[in-house]
């Protein structure tokens, strides 16, 4: 299960609002969601699967965003996580895919209970290891808001969402569209 919302730096603070990510496809549809949204200066995309990953999205104005993702392998099988894994930041060339991930079910889902092959697990294995179970991006995406990359890096995946809105101010809000 995922859970996604967007906060938006206001003058009067952090305002949340629960979204929908059925429709984005790309980092930039991301991105147009997020400006689109509101019209003020920041605006972060927080996203979580479960237990498994979390990612953040900031948007500057008409910055390029900034992305940091806390488990790369396990975001890169999730098709909210591949959004957010550009080859920039994987640190590859475009077009330099060691995996054809759209030949791949990353996230299960596509049909039913994914099956148990031989030919899966080495698909699996061989995204495992282009993509590794450490963060990626930017860590220090936060610490004008008050996460340093130390505090980003110590997060544990079930609460993270949680830790960064008590630390930004925007607990309250973020719970109410929970």
């Amino acid at each position: 299960m995922y859970f996604a919302a967007l906060l938006a730096r206001t003058e009067d603070g952090w305002e949340a609002s629960d979204t929908e990510l059925d429709d984005v496809e790309t980092l930039s549809d991301l991105t147009d969601l997020a400006r689109e949204a509101s019209d003020e200066d920041t605006v972060l995309v927080l996203i979580e699967q479960e237990d498994a990953w979390f990612g953040v999205v900031r948007v500057d104005g008409e910055e390029d965003p900034r992305i940091y993702v806390s488990d790369a392998a396990a975001a890169a099988r999730s098709s909210y996580g591949e959004i957010l894994l550009t080859d920039e930041l994987l640190g590859r060339e475009p077009g330099d895919d060691d995996a054809d991930l759209d030949s791949l079910d990353l996230d299960g889902t596509e049909d039913g209970e994914p099956e148990d092959s031989d030919e899966d697990e080495e698909e699996e294995t061989a995204s495992d290891e282009a993509v590794s179970h450490s963060p990626v991006g930017d860590r220090d995406i936060l610490a004008d808001l008050g996460v340093s990359e130390k505090e980003l890096l110590a997060l544990d995946e079930g609460d993270a969402l949680s830790t960064i809105a008590d630390a930004l101010g925007a607990a309250e809000v973020l719970e109410t569209v929970r």
